[in-house]
């Protein structure tokens, strides 16, 4: 196995450790996710929006956190996918909706916020049904998300994108939500949710 996809198959709990120990450099693990999201998500559709300069600026400055000797923050480094219907600032947000094709908020959802307070690394905005209204993860603007699995299948939805994504192995964590409030998809078992 590659170290490469070493990364790839890490938990996020796995790589925050690893990251902390300064075994992985979050340049590292940015640039492993990036690379199979660039391979993957064609296919998938997983990712409506990448933020590759973005997540690229964080890993930096989770680089220089942790090489400045301070108590690395729990998330550190750690790359984390947000769903299109959650505002983050200075990261277009469409709600699935041509409505808001063209949306950049100018400030964060409170889950974002919290996100990133911890330096996680924010990959980008994963695919959602318009306005999070069905159990299907399509919409006019970006279209479906395929099973990774069985891509003639889709990922269910609302948060198909998010799901997709961690069973891709392009995030080892996704935020996700529903009517009930928020929950996360993860590694290993991106089927199970907590919140």
């Amino acid at each position: 196995m590659s170290r490469e996809q070493e990364i790839l198959a890490m938990s996020a709990v796995g790589l925050a450790r690893r990251i902390r120990n300064k075994e992985l450099s979050p340049l590292e693990v940015a640039r492993a996710f990036l690379d199979q999201i660039r391979r993957r998500n064609p296919e998938i559709n997983a990712f409506c929006t990448v933020a590759e300069e973005r997540a690229m600026e964080d890993a930096k400055r989770a680089e220089k956190r942790l090489m400045s000797g301070e108590e690395p923050p729990p998330l550190l480094g750690v790359p984390i996918a947000i769903k299109d219907l959650t505002p983050t600032r200075g990261i277009r947000t469409t709600f699935g909706s041509k409505l808001f094709a063209d949306h950049v908020p100018g400030r964060d959802a409170v889950f974002v916020a919290r996100a990133r307070q911890a330096s996680a690394v924010i990959l980008g905005k994963t695919n959602t049904p318009e306005f999070g209204y069905t159990a299907v993860t399509d919409n006019p603007l970006f279209g479906r998300t395929n099973n990774p699995h069985d891509p003639g299948r889709t990922a269910g939805g609302s948060s198909g994108g998010s799901a997709a994504a961690v069973a891709a192995g392009l995030a080892p964590i996704a935020e996700g939500s529903d009517g009930g409030g928020g929950r996360f998809a993860f590694r290993p078992a991106f089927a199970a949710f907590t919140g």
